[in-house]
C-alpha cells in the first residue's frame, strides 16, 4: 500500500469514527445555529462557517479528537479486511501459524521445526492467509536466508499469539473454579434492600466490604512472568552453546528492541543540556533558570488546549499545578456532561447487579493501596473508579487493537450455546494482583470521581493494557521485558552475569515494578515525573529504561551479593530514588 493510500484510508477510518461522536452532533449542531448570524454571508456561507467553528473554539475540539484518533487507531488496511485482521500482527496471524506448519512440510527449504498441530483449530484457517504465505515462501526471492528470517518473524509472532490464547483460557478457568469454590454466581442483581444500602454508602465503600477471607487474586504478576519466559519461538535455536549473551536472559523470543544509540535519538529532549522538571527545578538552581519560563509556557499550552502541544510539552515535565490539565488534554478528556452521565449510568450498574469480579477489585484494593502509605487514603475512591470500569462496555473498543480477546462466559443454563455467550466481566478485563495501583498515583490529580475515571479509563486503552497482554508491540510486556535484559546484558555484562550465576535473574527482581508502570515502587512525585514522560513520547519504552537504570544505580552493592534474597533486599526500597537523573545518566552519560 502505496503512501498515498495509506493517507486516504487513515483519513476515512477517522472521519468514520467521529462521524458518530458526540462531539460530531455538537459542531453539526452549532453549525447550524450560526447560519442565523447576521454576518453569515450566503456568498462566503463555507469561510464564514468555518470562521465561526474556529473562533468560538470547536475547531480546536476537532483538532484535539483527530489527534486523539491518531494515537490510537489502528495501522491503515484494506477496507474489507475482517475485524481479526485488523488487530496487532500477532493476533491476526494465529490462523497463519496452521498453514505455516502445514506449509514448512511440503517445501524445499529444509528447516528446523517442529509443530504439533494438535495445538491449533483447523476451522479458523483463513484462505488469504495460506495463498500469502504459499506466495512468499514458494517465490525464488525467499530462498535461503531471507526466506529463514521471514519465517523467525512470521512464526515469533504466532507462538506468542497462541500463549496469549492460552494465558486468557487460564485465567478464565480460574475465575470459573473460583465461582464454583465460593457458591458465588458470576453476576447476579442486588435485592432492592442491598440496592438501597450500596446507595447510600457510596461515598464511604471502604468501610464495610464483603468478606473477601476466600477469596484469591485470579493470577499475580509472578505467575504472567513464567508464562513469558515460557515463550519459544520453535524455529529459533536457542541452546546455550550457540550463542552468549543474548541468551543469557530469560526472554528468548527475538523482537526488534532499541539499543542506546537508538534510544538516544528517539528520547532526544532528555538529554544532559535541555531542562528537566525532576531535575532542574530542584531548590538549588535558581527558578529563574529554567523553571519559571517553562510553567509559563506550560500554562499558555493548557490556554491554548492543543493536544499535540500539551504531549509535546509533557516530554520535559510537567509542573504539579499544570498536571492535571495537560494529561486531561493530552488524553483528549474533557468531562463533558455526557461524560458525567456515562459515569453515572455506570455507578447505577454497580448498585443494581453484583459481579464476582468486584470481589477481585476489593481484595486487591486491600492487598496493595490500602496498605500503602502514599495511597490508603484514597481507598473509596479506587472502589468507586474500578467498580465502575469493570461494567463499562466502552472499554471493550480496545480490543481491536489489543492482542489479547475479551474472556466470554454463558447464560445461566445455556453453557455451550454460542448465541448466549457473553463478555464477562462487560469491560473484558479480569483485575489481577496489583491492578488497583494503575488507579491510585492519578487520585493525587484529580478529586472528581467522574474526571479521574475518564483520565483513568483513557491511561488503561492506550498504555495499561500493554502491560498485561502479550504482544509484539515495542511497548508491550514482552518487549519491555527484552528491552530491559538487552540494556544490562549490553551495559553492565559482568553484573547480569554475576545475579545470573547466583540465580538471582535481574528480571525476576524489576518484573514487578514493569508490570505495575513503577506504581507502588517509586514515591509518587517521581512516578508523576515517570509518567509525564510515558505520555509525552506515548510509549512505556522508558520503563525499562529506568529499571535498567536502577540496576545500574545499585550495580556496586549488587556485585557484592550471593543470593537471590540478597538482591531484592538491595533492591527493595526505590521510594529515595529521583527518575530522571538515573534515566539520563543511563541513557547519556554511560559509555557505549
Amino acid at each position: 500500500m502505496d503512501e498515498g493510500s495509506e493517507l486516504s484510508l487513515t483519513i476515512a477510518h477517522i472521519v468514520q469514527r467521529l462521524k458518530g461522536s458526540h462531539l460530531h452532533s455538537q459542531i453539526e449542531r452549532r453549525a447550524k445555529e450560526c447560519l442565523h448570524q447576521p454576518d453569515i454571508k450566503l456568498d462566503s456561507l463555507k469561510e464564514d462557517v468555518r470562521s465561526f467553528l474556529k473562533t468560538s473554539g470547536w475547531e480546536r475540539q476537532l483538532q484535539n479528537a483527530v489527534y486523539r484518533e491518531l494515537q490510537v487507531q489502528l495501522p491503515p488496511s484494506h477496507p474489507a479486511a475482517p475485524p481479526e485482521h485488523l488487530k496487532e500482527p500477532l493476533a491476526y496471524m494465529r490462523a497463519a501459524q496452521v498453514s505455516l506448519s502445514l506449509l514448512i512440510s511440503v517445501t524445499p527449504h529444509s528447516l528446523s521445526l517442529s509443530l504439533s498441530l494438535s495445538l491449533y483449530d483447523f476451522r479458523d484457517i483463513d484462505p488469504v492467509v495460506v495463498v500469502v504465505v504459499v506466495v512468499c515462501f514458494l517465490s525464488p526471492r525467499y530462498h535461503g536466508i531471507r526466506s529463514q528470517v521471514v519465517l523467525n518473524v512470521c512464526v515469533c509472532v504466532c507462538v506468542l499469539s497462541l500463549t496469549q490464547a492460552g494465558w486468557e483460557k487460564r485465567v478464565l478457568k480460574s475465575l470459573n473454579s473460583m465461582s464454583t469454590e465460593l457458591g458465588v454466581p458470576l453476576a447476579r442483581m442486588r435485592p432492592a434492600a442491598e440496592q438501597k444500602e450500596l446507595a447510600n454508602k457510596w461515598n464511604e465503600m471502604g468501610t464495610d466490604e464483603p468478606d473477601l477471607t476466600s477469596v484469591r487474586p485470579v493470577y499475580a504478576p509472578k505467575d504472567f512472568l513464567e508464562v513469558l519466559v515460557s515463550l519459544r519461538n520453535p524455529n529459533h535455536d536457542s541452546s546455550e552453546d550457540v550463542s552468549v549473551r543474548s541468551h543469557w536472559g530469560l526472554i528468548q523470543v527475538p523482537l526488534n528492541v532499541r539499543d542506546i544509540p537508538q534510544l538516544r535519538r528517539a528520547y532526544s529532549e532528555l538529554n544532559l543540556t535541555s531542562g528537566q522538571l525532576g531535575i532542574d527545578d530542584h531548590a538549588h538552581i535558581h527558578p529563574d533558570l529554567f523553571e519559571n519560563e517553562y510553567v509559563q509556557i506550560g500554562k499558555k499550552v493548557v490556554m491554548e488546549q492543543d493536544s499535540a502541544a500539551a504531549q509535546q510539552y509533557s516530554r520535559q515535565g510537567c509542573s504539579t499545578g499544570l498536571r492535571a490539565d495537560l494529561w486531561a488534554l493530552i488524553l483528549n478528556s474533557n468531562n463533558q456532561p455526557q461524560d458525567v452521565m456515562h459515569y453515572e449510568q455506570l455507578t447505577a450498574g454497580v448498585i443494581q447487579h453484583d459481579l464476582l469480579v468486584d470481589n477481585l477489585i476489593y481484595k486487591d484494593v486491600k492487598l496493595t493501596a490500602s496498605n500503602d502509605d502514599y495511597y490508603f487514603v484514597f481507598e473509596d475512591f479506587l472502589y468507586q473508579v474500578l467498580l465502575c470500569f469493570s461494567r463499562d462496555t466502552a472499554v471493550l473498543e480496545h480490543f481491536k487493537y489489543n492482542s489479547a480477546t475479551p474472556p466470554r462466559s454463558f447464560v445461566q443454563g445455556k453453557g455451550g450455546e454460542e448465541e448466549c455467550a457473553v463478555v464477562y466481566p462487560p469491560n473484558g478485563v479480569i483485575p489481577f494482583h496489583g491492578f488497583s495501583m494503575y488507579v491510585a498515583p492519578l487520585c493525587f490529580l484529580y478529586n472528581e470521581p467522574s474526571k479521574l475515571y475518564s483520565v483513568f479509563r483513557e491511561m488503561y486503552i492506550r498504555y495499561f493494557f500493554r502491560l498485561h497482554s502479550i504482544s509484539s508491540s515495542p511497548s508491550g510486556i514482552v518487549s519491555l521485558c527484552l528491552q530491559f535484559e538487552r540494556l544490562l546484558q549490553t551495559h553492565l555484562p559482568q553484573l547480569f552475569y554475576h545475579l545470573r550465576q547466583i540465580g538471582a535473574q535481574p528480571l525476576r527482581i524489576a518484573f514487578k515494578w514493569m508490570v505495575r508502570a513503577f506504581s507502588g515502587y517509586l514515591s509518587t512525585d517521581q512516578l508523576l515525573l515517570l509518567w509525564d514522560r510515558i505520555l509525552g513520547y506515548d510509549s512505556l519504552e522508558v520503563v525499562a529504561v529506568l529499571a535498567a537504570a536502577v540496576f545500574a544505580f545499585r550495580a556496586e552493592n549488587l556485585m557484592e551479593v550471593t543470593s537471590l534474597g540478597s538482591a531484592e533486599a538491595v533492591l527493595a526500597d526505590l521510594s529515595t530514588l529521583k527518575v530522571m537523573p538515573l534515566i539520563q545518566i543511563f541513557l547519556f552519560a554511560m559509555a557505549i
